[in-house]
């Protein structure tokens, strides 16, 4: 991320100045002549909410925040989404950089603030254009008495993280093949100050990785097994929270190939999972939280090669439990088997799996949210649902009912790794919860995680999308909310 922030005191006499009002009537008239006054109170009579005044030597912008939201959640969604406009504005006025003034509106402004943090997101690693096409706002100042610089703080953290988090989803697999993803999660741990361990190809094997290595079958790169750890020296927690995470960074579907227009196209995201995991272990040591969590990512590329599993092959996972293959493109799931129970050893809290896994659930809620189930109750599910609205990556829980698991029992082995004709977001949510045995949720992000058009600060292609929401969670969790 490029932009930074930071809290200052005083806004400078040729700073470019948003100032931030409650409703048209209440805007700080101290910063204008009575001619802009009288033009500033004329436009907002007009229903508008944002208004630029021309001082010649800096642009002062003046933005009313009010909403017909009821819901407070959804109200700094609009305040979120206010900030991507605000920052497109900014660019398109080649403004470097801004000075954000609150009036009593402090809560409201931190939304704006991350919604123009995000949406200021670029990828051009590969534009022959870069330095032309980038943003030119680089710089947020926030003059608050209420905002303090350990919140600005944490809300740059978060978006950093974020943003990592798109880049790793937006780059195509020719550079992030499993190796390199490993070796990204390695640098992030490096730089926030976590523990990384990368098991190779002949480590999985000792481990007897049977979904891992029968996914990787028919790739020429090796899988990697990525275990990433964040233990500060007094968790709130005594035993982890485990964050399990997709890595499948190409999917073709092997050899239940997939069609390539609008299915194939933007597979290079099917480790959209892997990446939340690595992003978010990121985000809390960076800021330093004080709870102790684990992250597990399997990663391969599913190819179509002439050694590759089949569909009627049976193979053998970690736990012993044999699987009947009846779709290879069916691979998150074989890959994330070996993962939860690998976990089994540290005898999680909770365990919570994110994967870009079924197309039934993009089906089901499109990009709108991330359908979710498990066997958590109440107060940590309600914990979970409300971290979720607290930053708008809603989730939309499916039924978890035992009656599911009658669709995956296999006529020559323990299990199958398809299910029937419906509820097919469920049955591989059921799927996993078998290779558990601890509280365990799932976090289908097959909707939310790639953007095709771009929709306000999620942007275009990568979102981040369970970065925020698990930040927030674990804050709580922390204490610190």
């Amino acid at each position: 991320m490029n932009t930074t922030v930071e809290k200052v005191s005083a806004a400078g006499k040729e700073d470019h100045v948003i100032l931030f009002s409650r409703d048209a009537k209440s805007f700080d008239t101290t910063w204008f002549t009575d001619m802009e006054i009288d033009f500033i109170r004329k436009e907002l009579k007009d229903e508008k909410k944002v208004v630029v005044v021309n001082q010649y030597n800096r642009y002062i912008i003046v933005q009313v925040l009010n909403s017909k939201s009821t819901e407070r959640y959804q109200y700094l969604e609009s305040c979120r989404k206010m900030g991507a406009q605000l920052c497109t504005r900014i660019n398109a006025m080649k403004l470097t950089g801004v000075t954000l003034v609150d009036a009593r509106v402090s809560d409201d402004m931190l939304a704006v603030i991350e919604g123009a943090l995000l949406g200021n997101y670029q990828f051009l690693k590969y534009r022959k254009e870069k330095v032309k096409e980038k943003n030119t706002l680089t710089s947020i100042k926030v003059k608050s008495e209420k905002i303090d610089r350990f919140q600005l703080s944490r809300l740059s953290i978060l978006a950093d993280a974020t943003c990592r988090a798109r880049d790793l989803v937006n780059e195509p697999q020719s550079f992030l093949n499993a190796t390199e993803l490993a070796k990204q999660f390695e640098l992030l741990g490096k730089e926030a100050g976590f523990k990384t361990t990368v098991l190779n190809k002949a480590r999985i094997k000792e481990q007897k990785m049977g979904g891992l290595l029968a996914v990787n079958l028919g790739s020429i790169e090796p899988p990697t097994f990525t275990i990433m750890e964040w233990k500060p020296s007094r968790p709130v927690n005594k035993r982890p929270y485990i964050l399990v995470g997709k890595g499948v960074v190409y999917d073709t579907g092997g050899m239940s190939l997939k069609p390539t227009a609008n299915s194939m196209d933007f597979m290079k995201c099917d480790m959209a999972g892997g990446a939340v995991v690595g992003a978010t272990l990121f985000a809390i040591a960076k800021a330093k939280l004080q709870v102790h969590v684990i992250g597990l990512v399997p990663a391969t590329d599913n190819r179509p090669d002439g050694n590759a599993y089949v569909p009627g092959d049976v193979i053998t996972m970690m736990s012993g439990t044999t699987v009947e293959v009846l779709n290879t493109d069916a691979e998150g799931r074989l890959i994330l088997a070996d993962a939860l129970h690998y976990a089994k050893q540290f005898k999680p809290e909770l365990a919570m799996e994110f994967s870009t896994l079924t197309g039934a659930a993009s089906a089901a809620i499109g990009p709108l949210g991330i359908v979710s189930m498990g066997n958590v109750k109440d107060p940590m599910r309600k914990k979970l649902r409300d971290s979720a609205n607290q930053v708008y990556e809603r989730l939309a829980e499916f039924p978890f009912w035992d009656e599911y698991k009658e669709l995956i029992k296999s006529d020559i082995a323990d299990l199958k790794n398809v299910g029937g004709a419906f509820g097919g977001a469920i049955t591989a949510g059921k799927f996993l919860e078998h290779f558990t045995d601890y509280p365990y949720m799932h976090f289908d992000i097959a909707g939310a995680a790639f953007n095709k058009a771009s929709d306000s600060y999620r942007g275009k292609n990568g979102t981040g999308v369970g970065v925020r929401f698990m930040f927030e969670f674990l804050s709580r969790i922390a204490g610190k909310k």
